[in-house]
């Protein structure tokens, strides 16, 4: 069985889990600005977790596409202070930080935080896989081409599914010989992929286990559902909720949403019905 060592505590995906996402960006897609106090922030994060979530993942970078390019002083600045407050009122929670830069994970892991989330496996900070062998904190890998600002240019695969499953492997093997034991595999959905590509990722989510990691899928209110849709991130609850319980019946381990409460509802449908079939 699939598991991750947090803080010394062990997570097992028998049961998928849920990440919620906390934005401290001013122009993150769908809730830029909206926590923007204390007390809202707080208010949230206690949400979430009393709706179930397993993992309260907080960023301070934008990573949406050609998204504007903030400064490594700039992103502690915004979100150091922040996790110190979450840390204190909820000294139990198990906080990943979405951050490429191997000094944001450094201090935040010394403030508490649990789990490094990096959109670009290490490509984007020379000294991250590194960093992340001397905190010896699971590590969740993202697969995208290029930069948030140049990523959407870069939409040509030989064979989609293989290419992003060898980006894997190697990155892979290279955190375990640095003595890396908790990789979380996250196929980067919305990143360097057409609307078709990301609805062949979908599809073909299963393949991923064959890494002997977990699956994470990000699909909350992405452009790959409203697009298709032709509405917007905030009419896109339930097509997320569409996507999930498709990423759940092809193996994810791990959901990253904003809507944790119908993300957790899916787990326990998706659970349940398993649960019948193997009975």
């Amino acid at each position: 069985m699939k598991s991750i060592n947090c803080k010394g505590t062990l997570i097992d995906f028998s049961t998928p889990k849920v990440m919620g996402i906390l934005n401290l960006t001013p122009d993150s897609f769908y809730d830029g600005g909206k926590y923007n106090s204390d007390k809202t922030i707080l208010q949230q994060v206690e949400k979430m977790l009393t709706e179930g979530a397993t993992f309260i993942d907080i960023g301070a970078y934008s990573s949406r596409p050609r998204a504007t390019h903030i400064s490594e002083e700039e992103e502690l600045k915004r979100l150091l202070p922040i996790l110190k407050i979450i840390v204190k009122q909820f000294p139990d929670a198990l906080i990943s930080i979405d951050t490429f830069r191997n000094k944001v994970a450094k201090e935040s892991i010394a403030i508490g935080a649990a789990i490094i989330n990096d959109i670009s496996a290490g490509t984007l900070d020379k000294k991250m896989l590194q960093t992340i062998a001397q905190l010896q904190v699971p590590y969740i890998i993202m697969h995208m081409k290029g930069n948030p600002k140049t990523m959407q240019n870069k939409l040509e695969y030989d064979d989609l599914i293989k290419e992003i499953y060898f980006y894997f492997s190697k990155k892979i093997s290279d955190l375990r010989a640095l003595g890396v034991n908790d990789i979380i595999v996250d196929p980067g959905f919305g990143f360097s992929k057409t609307l078709n590509q990301n609805y062949e990722l979908l599809q073909n989510l299963d393949f991923f286990q064959n890494l002997d990691v977990p699956v994470l899928s990000g699909t909350s209110r992405k452009s790959m559902l409203y697009k298709l849709l032709e509405t917007t991130p905030d009419q896109s609850l339930n097509a997320s909720t569409v996507a999930n319980t498709i990423s759940l019946l092809n193996g994810a381990n791990i959901l990253r949403v904003h809507d944790v409460k119908e993300a957790v509802e899916a787990v326990k449908i998706v659970q349940q019905t398993n649960l019948l079939q193997n009975a």
